[in-house]
Order: structure tokens, then sequence, then C-alpha cells
């Protein structure tokens, strides 16, 4: 056990401990003064804590263990999908969370993101690096990733079904697929996502009034907004158009910690949590946004690293699959904030307020560790 854990990246440790440190500042910025929040700044140290431990445990287990338990995961995983829409009580317009004891909440899409790259993993290592096939491999991995896609698609969690077709994209792309099939997989999105600005467009006034009798008229707005900022209404670009502004108020040096107090960040929701970044750009400016991005890059590069150095191509899809989710949260949160990408529920990794994407977030690292501490030769099975 302690010969698995000596091999731990330490660079990888140290990174962590510095988004330990600037999640606890900055959520207890946002959260200050706030007797709704109070402690929020301690559970997060708390959270950081119990993720340090599971990543630990993690390492220890052989991460083959778990690319042999992918059906029972992948099982486990819509089921629960499927419990907490029919029983969990609906918070900001999703059934998607379990309520524990103690106030605190369990989402079943976040574990989803790990258990589908556990199982695309699993399934394309079959082909030990062959070129994948479409009828016995690239349909068979949509097919499976489109059941977990619509069951948070209908609860309804715009963001994590989104991130799930990121990690497969971005595993797919390392998987080697005939650039014919990449070709044909891009034309496709473009068009379905130019096809989909054409269609909400032209039925613009009927997709608001089913939306708004189904009581999601929010799902109109944060889309509109994007697509349309020119003619959308105050209410739909308020959050975009306010955190551009308290971001753009930090200049290059920002306000000053703890000195954030602009009206427009007053009015922006969650910002310990999913407009976190906010805080960030407005009490640290541009520099601290640079110093952010920096340990993103830094904690990716280790972990395309520890790829490159895998010779179980298993291992290397899991740490592919990884990267793609962090890559694309990174990119959607604070893209997000800036106007680049529509307004989402997607969470900063690490950052970010929230014991369930923390610790699962963590769990992903010891997935890359457990792929660095298990590299003894073996034969792969069929």
């Amino acid at each position: 056990m302690f010969t698995k854990l000596k091999k731990i990246d330490i660079s990888m440790i140290l990174i962590l401990l510095a988004f330990m440190v600037v999640s606890t500042l900055l959520v207890h910025s946002a959260t200050y003064g706030n007797p709704d929040y109070a402690n929020y700044d301690l559970k997060t140290v708390i959270f950081f804590g119990l993720g340090f431990f599971v990543a630990i445990m993690v390492t220890i287990i052989d991460y083959r263990v778990f690319l042999k338990s992918w059906l029972f995961l992948y099982l486990l995983g819509n089921v629960l999908l499927v419990v907490v829409f029919l029983t969990a009580p609906s918070i900001n317009g999703a059934r998607a969370w379990f309520q524990l004891p103690g106030g605190l909440q369990f989402q079943p899409a976040e574990m989803v993101k790990i258990i589908l790259i556990i199982t695309t993993a699993y399934l394309m290592g079959r082909r030990q690096g062959d070129t994948l096939r479409v009828r016995k491999d690239l349909l068979v991995i949509a097919g499976l990733a489109f059941v977990p896609f619509a069951l948070v698609m209908i609860q309804p969690d715009l963001g994590n079904a989104i991130i799930y077709l990121v990690i497969l994209l971005g595993m797919l792309w390392i998987g080697n697929v005939k650039y014919s099939h990449v070709l044909l997989g891009l034309t496709i999105i473009v068009g379905g996502l130019l096809l989909f600005i054409f269609l909400f467009n032209t039925y613009n006034k009927q997709i608001h009034d089913y939306l708004y009798e189904k009581e999601k008229v929010h799902w109109y707005e944060r889309i509109n907004g994007f697509i349309n900022p020119e003619t959308a209404s105050e209410k739909e670009i308020y959050q975009a158009s306010k955190a551009k502004i308290a971001i753009g108020s930090g200049g290059l040096m920002g306000d000053g910690y703890m000195k954030g107090e602009s009206k427009n960040r007053k009015f922006i929701p969650y910002p310990y949590s999913d407009s976190i970044f906010v805080v960030i750009g407005e009490e640290f400016g541009f520099q601290g946004a640079a110093v952010v991005l920096m340990l993103y890059f830094l904690l990716i590069y280790r972990m395309i690293i520890i790829a490159f150095q895998c010779y179980d191509l298993r291992g290397s899809f899991i740490i592919i699959g990884i990267v793609s989710m962090y890559v694309f949260q990174v990119f959607q949160n604070i893209g997000m904030m800036i106007g680049l990408m529509p307004i989402t529920g997607i969470t900063l990794p690490f950052i970010s307020y929230g014991g369930t994407s923390l610790l699962l977030n963590m769990l992903c690292i010891g997935l890359v560790f457990s792929v660095k501490a298990h590299q003894e030769k073996y034969e792969m099975a069929e």
C-alpha cells in the first residue's frame, strides 16, 4: 500500500493545496456577512480534507477494478438518475439532488460523469489501439452515453448533459477514430447547432409560450439572452451583464481582498458557487484570474504527462476523459461570466463551493493517481 502511495504526484498535491487556499478565501469573501451561508468557508476546508482522503483511498485501489466493474457502475448511475428524478424535490426548477442528513445534498449527475469516463475507457480499450469501428464501437459507446444524457436533460440539467457529450468527444478524439468519421461528426454537430439557432429564432414566441407554460421560462431566458443579446430583455441578460461589469471593474490589479462590494456583484446569484469567478475578477483583477488559470494549466499538464507515460491505453483514456471534463468546465464557467458561453449551472472545479462536486473531483484525481501507481506490466484481457 505504501509503495503505491509513494507514486502519488507531489506536484499535483501542491497544486490542489493551492486550490484549497484559493477556494477557502474566495468562499469566505463571497459569503461574508450573510447568515444564510455561515461557515461555508469552514465547510470548504472540511470537504477538501475529505477529498484528499477519498483521493488517497482511490489511489490504493487498482483502477482496473473500476474498469472490470463498468457495467455495474453504469447501471447504478442510471438507476440513481431515475430515482432522483422521481423522488427528489424540485430545487431551482430541477429534480437533481438527494437530500442527505445534516443539510447535505448529493447530485447523481456528478457521479455519472466519472462512470461515463470509466465505461467509455473500458469499451475503447477493448480495441487495444486499433481503429474504432462504427457499428461495433462508436454506435455502442454513443448509445450508452445517450441514456444518462437523456435522463439528465429531463431533470433538467443542461450543464452536466453537455459535459457528458464533451467527455465522449474528448475520449473518442484520442481513440483512433477515422478522420472521415471525425469530419462527419463535426459536420453533424455544427449543422445541429446552426439548425437549433435557426429554429429557435424562427419559432421564438412559440418556444417562449411553451416553456412558460411548463414553468421552465428560465431556459428560454438563458438561451435567448445568449443567442440574441441585442434584442433580449434586461432580465434575460441581467446576470451576464452584471458579471461582466463586476469583473471589468477589477481591472489589472483588482479592488483588493474582501473589498469587492460593487452593486453589480451583490445582485449576482451564487457568487460562492457558480459565479465565483466574478469574485476573482473583482477582487484580484486580471492578475488573480491569470494565477487561477495557471493553476489549472499546471494541473492538466501533469495529468497529460501521466497519460503519456501510461502503457495501458485504458488508463490513458480515463485520464483524457477527466482532462476533457475539467477543461470544458473551466472554459464554460469562466466563459459564461464574460459573455462567451450561455449561462448554465456548471461550477468552477476545485474553487466553487459544493461538497458533491468537490469530492467527486478529488475522486477523479484519485483515479489519475491510481493509473500512475498501478503500471505493472500485464497481459490485457480481450
